[in-house]
């Protein structure tokens, strides 16, 4: 099974590998999802939002077939999609079945140890998990919605209105000044820990506008240029990070309420940051990164590699 994208930034102009099929073609045809339920694979996730896991942490998906007590079957599941090789999979609130499990595992931790093809089945779950769980009733009118379409739409039962699942854009950038690079933290952080700046597109402005408007309320930074870099689904609960590098004044930054402190790193810095929590290795004092399945770590990355490359043909 294919990974269905996620967790893994897509860089500007590639296409990310084909293989999971979310299938929208079979989402308005209950006979069909019917008919898939019983051979499919069915992830299931408890109230927190964690996926139920086998007695080794791995992802314990049993069949439709299995799930035979309790309301839940393939009229009250999400449809996620195809594996290449034709096996459907669904997600489903494990408080509707009888079936239990030694373990749970919440995303992150799945993110960071599962194949990636289960763990990008986990974040799709999780997130329209989320989803349907604050759209049980009508913005518009109060009423109940009512789930159609495998799970992707929820239809409301006064008024009819139709509410699909959102995602929200956010803008995450690596500042640099030409020499350093600009990285940020807050005081909810785990202590140490260091990362780019990142923000949410506001209501009519271009993803450009939003890079130099967080970079400027975060820091008081000028963003002189940007450019777009990659883009990662974050499901936490429902954000696409779109992913850019940009260039700023070298100013010293004056932080606002949002974060705790504001930075320039050297070089030199980054490079031994970067091998903190590798192979053991800890000061226990310098800067920590993001994790490495962030697209926060990987802009990093990008900035470092772009570095090194410069110094190198000095």
């Amino acid at each position: 099974m294919t990974a269905p994208f996620a967790f893994t930034p897509t860089a500007a102009g590639e296409l990310p590998e084909a293989g999971f099929d979310r299938a929208d073609r079979l989402r308005g045809d209950n006979a069909a999802l019917d008919a898939l339920w019983p051979d499919a694979r069915v992830i299931l996730l408890d109230d927190g939002g964690q996926a139920l896991a086998d007695a080794t942490r791995s992802l314990a998906a049993p069949t439709g077939r299995t799930l035979s007590q309790g309301p839940g079957g393939s009229g009250l599941a999400i449809f996620l999609g195809l594996a290449p090789d034709g096996e459907a999979w669904f997600s489903l609130d494990a408080a509707l079945v009888a079936f239990q499990a030694p373990e749970r595992v919440d995303l992150r931790s799945a993110a960071a140890h599962w194949p990636a093809a289960h763990a990008a089945v986990f974040a799709q779950a999780r997130a329209l998990q989320h989803w349907h769980r604050q759209h049980r009733h009508c913005g518009a009118c109060g009423a109940e919605t009512a789930i159609e379409r495998g799970g992707w739409l929820r239809r409301c039962t006064g008024c009819g209105q139709e509410h699909y699942p959102r995602t929200d854009p956010a803008v995450i950038v690596a500042v640099s000044d030409g020499e350093r690079l600009l990285l940020g933290r807050q005081a909810n952080w785990p202590a140490r820990r260091w990362s780019v700046i990142a923000g949410f597109v506001e209501p009519g402005e271009s993803l450009e506008q939003a890079v130099a408007r967080e970079v400027a309320e975060e820091t008081g930074l000028h963003v002189v240029r940007c450019r777009y870099r990659a883009s990662q689904p974050w499901p936490f609960p429902g954000q696409l990070m779109l992913g850019f590098m940009a260039e700023a004044t070298p100013a010293d930054p004056r932080i606002d309420d949002e974060l705790e402190q504001a930075r320039w790193f050297s070089f030199e810095e980054i490079t031994r940051a970067r091998q903190q929590g590798l192979d053991g290795v800890d000061d226990g004092e310098g800067p920590l990164l993001s994790p490495a399945i962030s697209i926060s770590r990987w802009l990093i990355e990008q900035w470092w590699l772009e570095m090194r490359a410069r110094r190198d043909a000095r």
